[in-house]
């Protein structure tokens, strides 16, 4: 961002590894581009083929990199790296790299998470259990202990788990991706207590229903109305809306935020 000087930034001179940014609607990219325009240097995480055999398909990483980096202010960088965080070096290995490319890591953002192949409990199998957690608990709780054992200690450290409203009603038809985000959910004061000793601060934000573009086809279909009309605003989540929130709590103006699950969900009603 041409112009602006980088020490009016929020989060000038800092780092963030943010996972789980391959596609431009979703909210690892917003949360990627809210940072960098808040002055950070970011280094981002994908794992294209995940997408890939989702229904809304995966995007063209050059584009999404291109995004990225039009939103950087003077002196700052990108840079990025494919890896399934399914596999256990895999944690230790992407904040590695995060490191030996920024140089340090201030802040930790783990957006990444496997969704679909899940059912109902009558279908629910081992192997979708056991993919779940690997890629949604295990590695998210591995990613946090490789970042705190690299952090200098400067002060700035900052970790935002990403879980979903699965404390706030039902989600029955997805029981592995429920199980596997409600751990998130339930950990987080206990991981938070020993990390704010060391200078770090989590949280975790549960973003309520973002339109990824899965909502796309409810939204311009015939229920379009009746579900709209669970939102006090109108309108389904926006992937910015959970990004603001990330960007505050990895902020100054977050310090005196600590083992907290933040719901920002609008207002939406589950019920009535």
């Amino acid at each position: 961002m041409p112009g602006v000087n980088p020490m009016a930034l929020p989060l000038s001179d800092r780092s963030a590894l943010i996972t789980g940014v391959s596609r431009r609607r979703g909210i690892g990219y917003a949360v990627a581009s809210r940072l960098a325009a808040d002055g950070a240097s970011v280094f981002v995480h994908h794992h294209r083929a995940h997408d890939a055999a989702q229904p809304w398909g995966a995007d063209d990483l050059d584009e999404v990199l291109t995004g990225l980096r039009a939103g950087l202010t003077d002196g700052a960088s990108l840079d990025d790296i494919d890896l399934d965080l399914a596999d256990p070096d895999a944690p230790d290995e992407l904040v590695a790299a995060a490191r030996a490319s920024l140089g340090h890591l201030d802040v930790l953002v783990c957006n990444h998470a496997q969704s679909g192949h899940d059912g109902p409990l009558e279908e629910v199998t081992a192997e979708t259990l056991d993919r779940h957690w690997q890629v949604n608990t295990r590695s998210t709780v591995l990613l946090t202990r490789a970042f705190a054992t690299q952090h200098d200690g400067r002060g700035t450290g900052r970790v935002v788990w990403l879980t979903s409203g699965q404390g706030q009603g039902p989600m029955s038809g997805t029981i592995a991706y429920a199980a596997s985000k409600a751990a998130l959910a339930g950990l987080t004061a206990s991981v938070a207590d020993p990390l704010a000793d060391r200078g770090i601060l989590l949280n975790t934000v549960n973003p309520g229903p973002v339109n990824t573009g899965y909502l796309d086809d409810v939204l311009g279909g015939p229920d379009a109305a009746t579900v709209l009309a669970r939102f006090p605003a109108g309108r389904a989540g926006d992937p910015d809306d959970p990004a603001r929130l990330v960007a505050w709590l990895v902020s100054d103006e977050g310090r005196w935020m600590v083992g907290q699950v933040l719901h920002t969900e609008g207002g939406f009603r589950r019920w009535g």
